[in-house]
């Protein structure tokens, strides 16, 4: 029987002993040409689920794993989750106007200040250029102005800067990062500023924003476990008896404790060694120097959506103040003649 020309949508019957003509029921689904068909789209979903599994890292890179694992991220405390991982503390600073009317766009800079030609090392142990990331948490209704709006200013200010949504549902919170740091010091996120008259949610008032600025790697890994920039310690007191290199650049540290326990520390390539052979530690003492050169700053600043009536009220009521004090000079001058005309 040609298996090739078995009918397609039913089961079909399979002679598979002439002599005895014993048959069996095989979902047509089981024909080579079938098979053939199915045979590319399941090799593609192994090799897509391998390689999720054995190598997630890249999609932990920061600020996604943020967004993978937080819903909102500022947590109830008022801190910022960046900080989870970013433990090193560093100053942050933000502009954005007092001020702003319905339906304009406006700047919000993130400023991340650092000195120049600071750098920092990778995962493989080697010094790289420090990268900074950015988060702009604004209230509701605010969000990214749509590039049609942006003026010449603003395109010329943010070449090269790729912004993105930390969710489809939170367009109000911005991200950007990494970014090579020393060009990038200063971020600019153009944001358009909500219209109450299309939307009654919005109100005219004051409103807060939350922004967080960072520079470098992280000190802890989406696991739990340290990365290779930060400073190692000895877990327990007692004697170093050897120190090894290993295959990719880490070193192995064997350390015997006063009661004759030997103790194996690894420290991964990047940070140097502050300890030699013979060299007595006590518990917590540093193995290593901090290689640690980037950190995390948060902060909240103010902005008010603006009524334009009452600007316009405002205006009226200084123009109105001027009038009458021009009048009121006007008058005294008046009487003043009047006074001297009548020799008063």
């Amino acid at each position: 029987m040609d298996r090739d020309r078995l009918p397609h949508g039913r089961e079909a019957l399979v002679d598979l002993n002439l002599t005895t003509k014993r048959t069996i029921v095989v979902p047509a689904l089981l024909s080579p040409r079938i098979m053939r068909r199915l045979i590319p789209i399941l090799l593609g979903s192994l090799v897509l689920s391998l390689s999720i599994l054995v190598a997630p890292a890249a999609s932990w890179a920061y600020p996604f794993w943020a967004q993978q694992n937080y819903d909102n991220p500022r947590e109830a405390t008022g801190k910022i989750v960046c900080a989870n991982c970013h433990l090193a503390q560093k100053t942050t600073q933000a502009e954005v106007p007092q001020s702003v009317l319905p339906d304009s766009v406006f700047k919000a800079v993130v400023k991340i200040p650092y000195k120049k030609d600071t750098t920092e090392i990778s995962s493989d142990g080697s010094d790289v250029p420090l990268q900074v990331g950015a988060v702009v948490m604004l209230p509701d209704g605010f969000k990214l102005a749509p590039q049609d709006r942006w003026s010449e200013e603003i395109k010329e200010e943010t070449k090269g800067v790729f912004f993105t949504q930390y969710s489809e549902e939170k367009e109000n919170i911005l991200l950007v990062g990494p970014l090579p740091g020393d060009n990038n010091k200063e971020i600019v996120f153009p944001i358009l500023s909500p219209d109450p008259a299309t939307d009654s949610s919005i109100q005219f008032g004051k409103y807060s924003i939350h922004v967080g600025g960072n520079r470098g790697r992280g000190q802890i890994l989406p696991t739990g476990e340290k990365t290779n920039n930060n400073a190692f310690t000895a877990t327990e007191a007692g004697t170093i008896t050897s120190i090894k290199a290993g295959k990719n650049g880490e070193s192995d540290i064997k350390l015997k404790t006063d009661s004759g326990k030997v103790i194996s520390e690894t420290i991964p390539a990047g940070p140097s060694l502050l300890v030699k052979v013979d060299d007595k530690v006590e518990a917590g003492a540093p193995l290593t120097s901090d290689p640690n050169s980037g950190g995390f700053g948060q902060l909240d600043t103010e902005v008010v959506l603006q009524n334009p009536v009452r600007i316009y009220g405002l205006l009226a009521f200084f123009v109105a103040v001027s009038l009458a004090q021009i009048l009121l000079v006007l008058k005294k001058k008046q009487v003043e003649k009047v006074q001297a005309a009548e020799g008063i």
